[in-house]
């Protein structure tokens, strides 16, 4: 089913009904990441979903870094974010925006719910401030600090915009009902002492504006028109239409949720995607094994893939996980209908042919894609030494096995048919050489005796390929829900997730293969040239995805 003829989700339908009715003129919605770290295969959702609406109504969607707090926020990750929108092939509304942008309104406004009573400077420790909360089931109770004048209020922020408070020593709270079932609404910190450098504003501010305070008013500020969260900002919703309702605010907006992305064998906490950076269980948070949209990018994945990926799992305001192996059909679909095609040998094993005469090379033909005819044919060298895969000779073998066995015929692919004749061994009595000889008459046909090799194998020229490493990548975890309930998720990190093979042989072509271009491995998988390891002479390439699901076959034995 296309997009066009999928149902419309119940945002499309939202947005459609206020457009309808003149609630709205123009949609503009926005993604506000954290600069804390980097995006990962949810937030992936979430910017297909509000720039995809944006799109679809002929509006405009704004990049907009709630950067509320520098302890935790830094420029790098500010120019990741830049690079994952982008190469999901999204474009911003004008410049990329900041929250810290419209920190002197935000401040202004701290000022207006003082002076209109609506807020006040709180002593009570962070503890403290716990205790006073209340439960879920219980009320919470009034600050002993709650009910100090407007004037007192004014001259206590003052002093804490000056920087002649202690971090912890109080805060800047809203003043709304410490018994409101909802905890959020119980008089919640609009503003915190925080002595530290920020990466926009520098040393300008020692006093930081809360998430809940900032994230509203800078979509009023910026004219959002739809404010589109995941499901767990439902319950701050109600303090978001306070602080709009109670701020003299140029724009309403309207927040709606939608549930997030729940997918299996995955973990997208930034804290414990961090734990896996900070212990070394990765190699960075582009590590092509981390499920950050730069380890994906690494990893091989195509922004298409991707995006394919969100319109299948759809928008729902309903919980639910969602199966890894739907991303990973989509990313399979996606390169086998676009990726190259190409040869590389994992375990190269040397195969001479006995009757080819020496010193001799010819360039054989090769089709980039067997469908797409814009893709360049490949040019093969082809010659007297060979190198196959290991596991594609036998000595003796079965009927099931369509591979080269000694005195049996096997094709090359895009080549000759050969026979192997014998075999040359090591001191160990491991296989180092097979003899074969080659039927010049089969090239493009069936041999001229009339019998059909078994099978067909990949090869590349012993003289003239290219020396590469080659990275098989699998899933990090081998659980489903590596961290549900009370696991330690670092408890199920796979031991397999990464094998590394040197002393690959990948046909010449390859070594102009530019980073993260996509090829598929005949008979091995899909491949991408790593964008940070490898030189020029010895180039890495990265497993994407096998050519089957393997794991499913796993999980029906």
């Amino acid at each position: 089913m296309t997009s066009e003829s999928k149902p419309a989700h119940f945002l499309q339908n939202l947005i459609r009904e206020d457009l309808t009715e003149g609630r709205v003129s123009q949609i503009a919605t926005r993604f506000p990441p954290e600069p804390n770290g980097y995006l990962h295969i949810g937030h992936a959702k979430s910017i297909c979903l509000n720039f995809g609406l944006a799109q679809e109504f002929g509006g405009t969607c704004n990049l907009r870094f709630d950067d509320t707090n520098p302890a935790k926020e830094e420029e790098e990750y500010v120019d990741a974010i830049k690079r994952d929108v982008s190469w999901l092939g999204f474009e911003w509304n004008g410049e990329a925006k900041y929250s810290s942008d419209n920190f002197d309104q935000l401040y202004e406004w701290a000022l207006h719910l003082i002076k209109q009573g609506k807020a006040y400077v709180c002593d009570l420790s962070a503890e403290e401030a716990r205790h006073y909360r209340g439960t879920l089931k219980e009320p919470g109770k009034n600050s002993p600090f709650r009910d100090r004048s407007v004037e007192e209020n004014l001259a206590l922020f003052e002093k804490m915009r000056n920087g002649e408070m202690e971090e912890g020593q109080c805060s800047l709270r809203a003043k709304i009902d410490m018994a409101a079932p909802n905890i959020n609404l119980r008089d919640p910190i609009i503003y915190r002492i925080k002595k530290m450098a920020h990466h926009q504003t520098g040393d300008k501010w020692c006093i930081y504006p809360s998430y809940d305070f900032t994230h509203g008013q800078c979509d009023a500020i910026e004219g959002i028109s739809h404010s589109i969260c995941t499901l767990e900002f439902e319950d701050h919703k109600p303090l978001y239409d306070w602080l709009i309702e109670h701020l003299p605010v140029p724009s309403r907006p309207r927040q709606y949720e939608f549930a997030r992305l729940h997918l299996n064998y995955t973990v997208v906490s930034k804290r414990k995607l961090k734990q896996l950076v900070d212990g070394g269980h990765v190699d960075g948070w582009d590590d092509p094994r981390m499920p950050t949209l730069s380890g994906m990018r690494r990893r091989g994945f195509t922004p298409a893939s991707i995006r394919n990926f969100c319109e299948m799992i759809g928008v729902t305001r309903s919980d639910s996980v969602v199966d890894v192996g739907m991303l990973e059909y989509s990313i399979r679909d996606d390169l086998d209908k676009n990726a190259p095609r190409a040869m590389c040998v994992l375990a190269p094993l040397k195969v001479t042919l006995k009757n080819y005469p020496e010193g001799q090379e010819e360039i054989l033909a090769a089709p980039g894609h067997p469908v797409r005819d814009d893709l360049p044919a490949r040019e093969l060298p082809f010659g007297r030494t060979l190198y196959i895969e290991k596991e594609d000779f036998r000595e003796e073998a079965n009927k099931k096995y369509k591979r080269l066995v000694l005195g049996k015929k096997v094709r090359l692919r895009n080549a000759y048919v050969i026979f192997a004749e014998e075999v040359v061994k090591d001191d160990a009595g491991e296989i180092v050489e097979v003899i074969c000889s080659v039927d010049f008459d089969s090239l493009g046909k069936d041999p001229a005796d009339g019998v059909k090799p078994k099978g067909v194998i990949h090869w590349v020229s012993a003289d003239n390929n290219v020396d590469c490493e080659v990275r098989l990548y699998d899933r990090l975890f081998n659980d489903a829900a590596p961290d549900a309930g009370g696991k330690d998720f670092l408890d199920y990190v796979n031991p397999d997730n990464l094998q590394a093979l040197k002393g690959c042989k990948a046909e010449i072509g390859l070594g102009k293969a530019e980073p993260e271009q996509g090829y598929q491995f005949e008979r091995n998988g899909y491949f991408c040239r790593d964008s940070q390891y490898g030189s020029t002479e010895t180039p890495v390439f990265n497993r994407t995805i096998g050519l089957r699901d393997s794991w499913a076959k796993e999980q029906n034995k």
